[in-house]
């Protein structure tokens, strides 16, 4: 028979008209395909009585038996013998309804993809009025000619559990019997009946590691959540809000004491991270990202699960478990999200049934040249809903509260990294993808609107106009942008010696020019402090306590600047190496007064920026800053003032780049009467000279600085200081 020698070669495509109950008004057919199986015997499953036996045709796993004159339909089991063993076994065969059930919602909204693709726990309610559970599986796989899936419970055979091909292009079976923790696979072949890499589920809640790279159902109803009162809060405007974020590596972070473990796992970073966040004051931790990866040396950024945060650190409740403490303690957490590209690696998406399923076809579309890597078809409408279910799922699911978006100028522009010739202009003949941007308005449209308490924000380099404006305004739909422009200019100028500065004085006011152009994060992550760039410490010039006191006034001078904060791991603690993902932060430094001291003034810094509504409340909007000098290269100082929203309060910001001290400096301000030095860079806490100056100052009548009045103050060297008017 045709039908045998497709299930041979594991090579049919509707095995539900051949196998299981085919059910006809004189009776019933019962046919299975058995591989090893050396007896088979039908049971009624409501009543446990045997039906009869099926007979062995001329093929050894194909097994056969015909029932007369049934009066109805009952839901049965077959009692299977092998060599070694005798088994039970629930025919999926008989559920075709049950297992077309997925498919019918899938393209209603982008959520429903994975509540109803993928490996779903289900309850099949028969006509015998029995509740048969197990597992729902659907994968998509347009131009496969037949998919099966394997996994432990077939000794992962492929020819055991063929799926049935849908109109829709989604392979589907519905497995009684099956549950949380199964490990499978599914076997692909393509449009020629060659037999692909194996491949893990694209939408797998849970995933292995190397070797096997096996996809595991997982139960997301397990988990019970206590994070309920930071859930259900009132709706905050974000762009008012403190945000001082850690971005942090969960590898390298901290490793644990025990050599024998390579990581700590979610729960013990819950014990030992959190708390930490909150000493240190931070509002948010952010996460490199924790979708399913193969290379640890590639940080996160090449993932291949993106439904599954990685197991490295332990199985998808223990990443609920984190983010639940995160919350519960006050912090939120953002993820880094990646949906520019994925790797080549054979159990992934790349060429998922022989075609290009998930990626351009034309490598000048395709490829993506600095990370050798596939990119996705944004303008195919399953890999768009793909996507945006992607991010909605990691909302919904896991309470994440932000995605920080990854490599977004890559996908914006049809000829990022690529020169003449290597790309394909848009049907307008310019280089934006128009494709990629539609799909990023609509990802950002579903996330506001689903989860109005979350955010996203775009990693994204370019002058690109609105990317965190409404898509109703024409903009992207961001409610952040990065701010690479100030990240890069700053750097330039506090990694120039001092002397030198004052030609570089520009470098360090342009970015108040285009400061509320958009709704900014200022950046200090990963990238600065990897592959030579030098640790912040070491991109400071002088000598070792030039080096500390450049590090805190650079980093108050940020506090200080419009706009939200972001700094990586190990910023705070001034280490002198560079990250290392392989290895964990030099915690040990902290036993010096020098780098206690960096750490001092960081908590410090968040707590006054968490505080302070002046440092925080306008870094969207121009009336929350107004320069007092911005024009002083000749001695590389600036100042300036933060408003709160009513503007009721006042906080004076005066930086002085340089190593010399500047005694009777006047700074402008705006009213009479006394005012206080909140925070100086400089002080002995913080490792500083403790260069003397009074904390409390008194406003004369002199005009400077545009302003009505001065004070006086002893500005220290390499120093950022904080004033506030007290009436």
């Amino acid at each position: 028979m045709k039908s045998v020698h497709q299930l041979e070669n594991a090579s049919c495509s509707t095995p539900f008209s051949h196998l299981g109950a085919q059910w006809e008004s004189t009776g019933a057919v019962f046919n299975a395909w058995l591989p090893g199986a050396t007896s088979v015997t039908l049971i009624d499953l409501k009543t446990g009585k045997e039906r009869g036996e099926l007979s062995q045709g001329e093929h050894p796993h194909w097994f056969s038996l015909t029932l007369k004159r049934i009066k109805k339909r009952f839901t049965y089991a077959f009692n299977i013998t092998t060599p070694e063993t005798t088994y039970r076994c629930i025919d999926p065969y008989q559920f075709q309804a049950e297992a077309f059930h997925a498919v019918h919602y899938i393209d209603h909204a982008p959520e429903n993809l994975y509540r109803q693709a993928g490996a779903q726990l289900y309850t099949a309610e028969t006509e015998s009025k029995l509740s048969v559970q197990g597992v729902r599986f659907a994968v998509y796989a347009p131009n496969a000619s037949a998919v099966s899936l394997i996994g432990d419970f077939n000794l992962w055979n492929g020819s055991s559990h063929p799926m049935q091909r849908t109109d829709l292009g989604f392979w589907v079976l519905f497995v009684p019997n099956l549950g949380a923790g199964t490990q499978y696979k599914y076997q692909i072949k393509d449009a020629q009946g060659n037999t692909l890499p194996h491949k893990a589920d694209p939408l797998g809640f849970s995933a292995e590691q190397h070797p096997s790279h096996a996809s595991r159902v997982y139960d997301h109803s397990q988990y019970d959540w206590q994070d309920s009162d930071w859930m259900n809060r009132s709706s905050v405007n974000p762009y008012t809000q403190p945000m001082s974020i850690y971005e942090v590596h969960l590898g390298s972070w901290k490793r644990p004491s025990d050599p024998a473990e390579r990581y700590l796992s979610y729960r013990d970073l819950a014990n030992e991270l959190i708390p930490y966040l909150v000493d240190m004051r931070y509002t948010h931790v952010e996460l490199m990202p924790v979708s399913e990866y193969p290379f640890d040396g590639s940080w996160g950024y090449q993932p291949v699960g993106l439904f599954a945060p990685t197991s490295r650190f332990g199985h998808p409740d223990d990443f609920k478990y984190f983010v639940d403490q995160c919350h519960q303690h006050g912090v939120g957490v953002i993820i880094d999200w990646v949906p520019a590209h994925f790797p080549e690696d054979g159990h992934g998406l790349a060429r998922f049934d022989g075609t290009c399923v998930y990626e351009y076809e034309d490598p000048r579309k395709g490829w993506h040249p600095d990370w050798n890597s596939c990119i996705y078809d944004f303008g195919k409408q399953t890999v768009r809903q793909f996507l945006v279910a992607n991010a909605l799922y990691w909302l919904d699911k896991f309470h994440i509260d932000g995605l920080r978006v990854d490599a977004v100028a890559s996908m914006l522009y049809l000829d990022y990294s690529r020169n003449d010739g290597e790309w394909i202009p848009n049907v307008d003949g310019g280089n934006h993808n128009y494709e990629a941007i539609s799909l990023l308005q609509w990802m950002n449209q579903a996330v506001y609107k689903q989860f109005p308490n979350a955010m996203t924000i775009a990693e994204e380099s370019t002058s690109y106009p609105k990317v965190s404006r409404p898509v109703y305004d024409g903009g992207l739909g961001f409610g952040f942008k990065w701010n690479m422009g100030w990240m890069h200019d700053s750097l330039h100028f506090i990694s120039k010696d001092p002397a030198y500065r004052r030609y570089h004085h520009g470098d360090i006011t342009f970015s108040m020019v285009y400061a509320f152009n958009e709704n900014f994060v200022l950046p200090i992550s990963h990238d600065e402090v990897v592959h030579g760039k030098g640790s912040m410490l070491h991109k400071m010039p002088g000598d070792e306590w030039q080096q500390a006191a450049n590090l805190r006034c650079y980093a108050a001078f940020m506090y200080a600047h419009p706009g939200k904060k972001l700094n990586f791991m190990g910023v705070e603690l001034a280490q002198p190496r560079e990250w290392d993902h392989d290895g964990q932060l030099q915690w040990d430094l902290l036993q010096y007064d020098k780098h206690k001291g960096v750490q001092s003034l960081y908590r410090e810094l968040n707590t006054l920026y968490r505080t302070l509504p002046a440092l925080h409340e306008g870094d969207t909007t121009q009336a929350g800053f107004a320069w007092l000098d911005h024009e002083n290269a000749e001695q590389s100082v600036l100042s300036f003032v933060r408003y709160s929203a009513d503007r009721k309060q006042k906080v004076y910001v005066i930086t002085n780049f340089t190593p010399l001290p500047r005694d009777q400096f006047k700074l402008g301000v705006e009213d009479s009467g006394h005012y206080t030095v909140l925070l100086n860079t400089d002080a002995g806490a913080f490792w500083g000279s403790d260069y003397a100056g009074s904390t409390h100052l008194e406003a004369t009548n002199e005009a400077w600085n545009h302003r009505d009045h001065c004070v006086v103050i002893s500005l220290p060297p390499l120093a950022t200081l904080f004033i506030a008017f007290n009436g």
